[in-house]
């Protein structure tokens, strides 16, 4: 059988990377990875299945030669800018701007350059941010229903449709949608997994910093996490959905692992492999997240 053409942007990523190895292992698809760094000739880190381009979502005329090589017939949109520790929380105007220019602008890059080469859709990499970003709030047994456009960081702004912005990126995918171009976005929780740039190396940064005694209010919140093979399986049941049934075409979707933790027993499951168990523990008045990620102890 033809195998279906697909372009994965962000190929080369955290993400892009294990949805490109879940893509590989249907044998369903021929697969095209954009990034900004894609692997050098001769490297033996990627697979010689894939063809990889090098190419900028900002620049609109090169990455429409590479979507009109690549005649994706779906494609994955991966790429964002995530800032991590203390610039997550930080609204200072150059740092938003580069967020909105790459989330934003850039997926509406992706969005119009998928039509023109006439791919039948899109999958985009979303964030449970677009609901849970704001700070000060609980967010108990959510699900799709729930409203977005209240975040409060600069990363969770850009992903939300929030009235008081211009025009943000998971709001620009759905209304993408027709019937002959469906979309979707899969709302990802924090994501964890082997080459984990952000999730683990936060938490265990923490050991160097003799910051792991250190408990903030009671340690009894829940949180949703997802392991990385889960998030690159999401995606490439999402493409094959929106190339069949498309039942999942102009819908938001929340990813998790459906195993809500707190953040302290995930804290204390990836100290202990690293060899690392408190020796003494002392609990601080709760505090609101922005005074949280000042200590360091809380990884949203």
């Amino acid at each position: 059988m033809e195998q279906t053409r697909v372009l994965v942007t962000g190929g080369c990523g955290f993400l892009g990377t294990a949805i490109v190895s879940a893509l590989l292992d249907t044998n369903r698809f021929a697969i095209t990875a954009l990034d900004i760094n894609p692997p050098s000739l001769g490297s033996t880190t990627f697979t010689q299945s894939v063809r990889y381009v090098r190419a900028n979502i900002l620049d609109t005329s090169a990455l429409q030669t590479v979507f009109n090589e690549a005649r994706p017939a779906i494609v994955i949109h991966t790429v964002g800018v995530y800032p991590l520790s203390a610039k997550r929380y930080s609204m200072r105007k150059e740092e938003v701007e580069a967020v909105y220019q790459v989330n934003v602008e850039g997926t509406r890059n992706v969005i119009e350059a998928s039509k023109a080469c006439g791919a039948k859709g899109l999958v985009y990499t979303s964030s449970v941010t677009v609901v849970m970003d704001e700070l000060d709030k609980d967010f108990r047994c959510v699900d799709e229903r729930w409203p977005t456009g209240r975040a409060t960081t600069s990363y969770g702004l850009s992903k939300t449709p929030s009235s008081s912005l211009q025009a943000q990126a998971e709001s620009l995918v759905l209304r993408s949608n027709t019937p002959t171009f469906s979309t979707t976005a899969l709302r990802s929780a924090p994501i964890f997994g082997p080459n984990d740039p952000a999730c683990i190396p936060t938490i265990h940064s923490l050991i160097a910093s003799h910051s792991t005694p250190f408990i903030l209010g009671s340690a009894t919140n829940l949180q949703d996490y997802v392991y990385i093979a889960n998030v690159a399986d999401a995606h490439v049941l999402a493409a094959a959905n929106l190339l069949n049934s498309q039942t999942a075409a102009g819908e938001a979707i929340f990813i998790t692992n459906g195993e809500p933790v707190t953040a302290r027993d995930l804290c204390l499951a990836v100290w202990k492999e690293f060899g690392h168990v408190p020796s003494w523990e002392t609990a601080l008045p709760g505090t609101n997240g922005r005074e949280s990620e000042k200590v360091g102890l809380l990884h949203r």
